[in-house]
This record gives structure tokens, sequence and C-alpha cells, in this order.
């Protein structure tokens, strides 16, 4: 008995796993409002009524991918800071940041994060999602920077938010911009710039 049903969780983790990878890729490609339920489904070589067995409807499956977007974008920011081997928690937070603005570029992510997160899910659902994942990170690299004294004490989150706040707008920048790769370099270097004006002088 325990065997069945761990086999038919697995079964259906398995379709809940396909169905949001695929509604990612479609949704990251045509929008929100371009992709219908049965448009995954047939995607995903499920029937809707396996999908609505996973998702109550549209907008829960795209929150199961904004979701998803979050945690894929936290292990990208962390492999980066791992490559760069950052000596101090700033420079960490810098290289970590930069990674974000580039994967904020990609087509996927500036069409679900940027655009059409907060327009389906609202502003308010966004920030509670992206509390659980890269602002987490944010925040968990600032109270590293705290405790060894590269910046001064100060209430972490209010910070997070700034920073974060400061990557949405930078990213906002390049996706409108008539010559992104013309702006990159200067939008890299005013991050950057920010961040650093965080450091505790000797």
């Amino acid at each position: 008995m325990n065997t069945e049903r761990r086999t038919q969780a697995e079964r259906s983790a398995t379709t809940r796993a396909v169905v949001v990878r695929v509604a990612r890729e479609l949704f990251g490609r045509n929008g929100y409002d371009a992709v219908s339920t049965v448009a995954v489904a047939a995607a995903a070589g499920v029937s809707r009524g396996a999908l609505y067995h996973q998702f109550s409807g549209k907008k829960e499956l795209f929150e199961a991918v904004f979701e998803d977007l979050e945690r894929d974008l936290v292990e990208v920011i962390g492999a980066a800071v791992d490559r760069a081997r950052a000596p101090d928690p700033i420079a960490g937070l810098i290289v970590g940041c930069l990674a974000c603005l580039q994967a904020s570029t990609t087509p996927e992510v500036r069409r679900i994060a940027l655009l059409d997160g907060p327009a389906v899910l609202g502003w308010a659902r966004c920030r509670e999602i992206e509390l659980r994942h890269t602002i987490r990170m944010v925040e968990d690299t600032l109270a590293a920077a705290i405790d060894s004294h590269h910046i001064r004490p100060q209430p972490v989150r209010p910070l997070a938010l700034v920073i974060v706040g400061a990557l949405d707008e930078a990213a906002q920048i390049l996706a409108h911009s008539p010559d992104e790769s013309a702006d990159t370099d200067t939008v890299r270097a005013v991050v950057e710039q920010l961040i650093s004006g965080l450091v505790v002088e000797p």
C-alpha cells in the first residue's frame, strides 16, 4: 500500500514537473496571454484533466512557473559566485547581482519575471515568492557582510529590497534600450558602484 501510494506520488510529481517545464517554455516564448492550458497540456503530452489535477487554472500554473524560475535564478547566481571565488561577501554580492542582471536580459526571464509576473500575479505575490528565493539570497549575503564588518550594522531587509529594486530598474533599462549591448557596460558599472558604496572605509 505504501509503495503504491509512493509510486502514485512519484508519477504525480513527474507530471507536474513536465507541465511546469513546458509551460515555462511557452510562457517565456509567447507570453501569458498567448498561451492556453490546452496548448500546455498538448505540448506536455498530458490530458487537460491531468493538468487541472495539478493546477486549478492558468494563473496557478503561471505562479508555479514563476517560482521555478526564481529557484533557477538562485542556482545561476550561486554558480557565478562560486566560480568567481569572491574574497569577501561584498565582492560576492557584486558578482551575484551582475549575474542576476545578466540573467534578466534573457527573453524567458524578461517575459516571465519582469513583464508578465507583476501583471498576472500582482506585485505583492511576486514579492512574496522572491522573498523565498533571490531576495533571501541577497539578505543572507548582506548579513554575512555585516557580520564580517564589511558594511555597517543596519536592517538587512530594507537594504536587500533597495538593491533588488535597483537591479529590477537596471534590467528594465536594458530591456527597453535601443542598443542593449552599448548600455550593458554602463548599467553594470552603476550596479557595481552602488554596491561598492556600502563598504565601510577602514
